[in-house]
């Protein structure tokens, strides 16, 4: 149950600051946070993350519903104890949702958080991609631990 409140947690965060940015910035209407790294830049994507895939929305419904579920199906079968993987699944539930909300009543992908990383310009993007890099994250972590536990125990 836990897993599922932290993907309802991502869900309502992401939703919500995307529709602070549609309501009350216009499209490229940039803020600065942290001059020369961190921006609030109103922005879209039709595509998927790098700006890639534009205006497949079909193919996003499809992969994104067949991600859903395998995530749910995972969630129930394997997080009874193990609660690293747990958690990264769900971020990367409420991950999967909340880009899939935009792309099902948007047809774009809200995006604004803009940084520069050692003057690299990163591509814009939003608390569902946060969320799904981090779930992604904690999940190479718990299968390198499962990996070592495994020769351990050899």
């Amino acid at each position: 149950m836990l897993y599922y409140v932290i993907a309802a947690i991502v869900i309502g965060l992401d939703q919500l600051t995307k529709w602070l940015i549609v309501k009350e910035m216009q499209l490229g209407e940039s803020i600065t946070v942290i001059e020369n790294f961190l921006y609030i830049t109103s922005h879209r994507n039709k595509g998927a993350a790098w700006g890639i895939l534009q205006g497949q929305m079909w193919f996003f419904y499809i992969i994104t519903s067949i991600v859903i579920v395998g995530i749910i199906y995972y969630i129930q079968k394997y997080t009874k104890q193990q609660v690293l993987m747990g958690v990264s699944l769900g971020l990367l539930l409420g991950g999967a949702i909340g880009n899939f909300i935009d792309r099902l009543f948007r047809k774009e992908v809200v995006d604004f958080i803009n940084t520069f990383i050692f003057s690299y310009d990163f591509p814009i993007f939003n608390i569902a991609d946060a969320s799904l890099c981090i779930g992604v994250g904690l999940l190479f972590i718990q299968m390198v631990r499962e990996g070592k536990q495994e020769k351990e125990q050899a």
